[in-house]
């Protein structure tokens, strides 16, 4: 191996390092534990070699965000390779409950921290785990809607939007107030997604 490779493998693995030890900052003590000084600590690298691979703390926050909503499209990944939209509309509900539950920490991060770190997401050009995590969503309503399963006054775009409001919802609650809801996570995901499935799409056509 020539010098120039080796030196870009091992900044390769010191970048892989700078992020290994913020994701394990944030996920024994939370994101607002997160500094520079704390992830060069960890690394025994004096604070100003971090800045030669990203700019500040939240540079290394958005790379945190971005695996964050990869992980979460992983997750949408077995519902996704159902057939039937409304089953697959359901499944992905659960999915990400259960993505949000098993992984405090990271959905913290990229739903309820700083909301800079999800628009920049959203915002990213190229290949983007945010908007295909928002797609996850949009295209079996659009499924549902050409095959005339939708009411007639559905709003695609609004009803992708209630479903994630409602998901997202039940996450926070219980990551936040733990004893409130009283009704564990996967009945309570059960009645919300009956109520909005059974409400807004027609039974399939015979």
């Amino acid at each position: 191996m020539g010098t120039a490779q080796r030196r870009e493998r091992e900044k390769t693995e010191l970048r892989e390092r700078i992020l290994d030890a913020a994701r394990d900052i944030v996920r024994r003590e939370g994101f607002g534990a997160l500094t520079v000084r704390k992830i060069a600590e960890a690394i025994e690298y004096a604070p100003g070699t971090l800045y030669l691979y990203f700019e500040n703390r939240d540079a290394i926050a958005r790379e945190l965000s971005f695996e964050g909503f990869r992980k979460l499209l992983e997750a949408f990944a077995p519902a996704e390779a159902i057939g039937d939209p409304l089953a697959r509309l359901e499944a992905i509900g659960r999915a990400y409950v259960r993505f949000g539950m098993e992984n405090p920490e990271t959905y913290r991060l990229i739903f309820m921290e700083d909301p800079q770190l999800t628009t920049a997401v959203f915002k990213a050009a190229g290949d983007d785990p945010g908007q295909r995590a928002y797609r996850a969503l949009v295209d079996p309503l659009e499924q549902l809607r050409d095959a005339g399963r939708l009411r007639p006054e559905a709003d695609v775009q609004a009803l992708a939007d209630t479903l994630w409001a409602v998901v997202h919802g039940i996450v926070s609650l219980k990551l936040t107030c733990p004893g409130f809801p009283v009704t564990p996570a996967e009945p309570l995901v059960d009645a919300a997604l009956r109520t909005f499935l059974d409400g807004l799409v027609r039974p399939a056509r015979g």
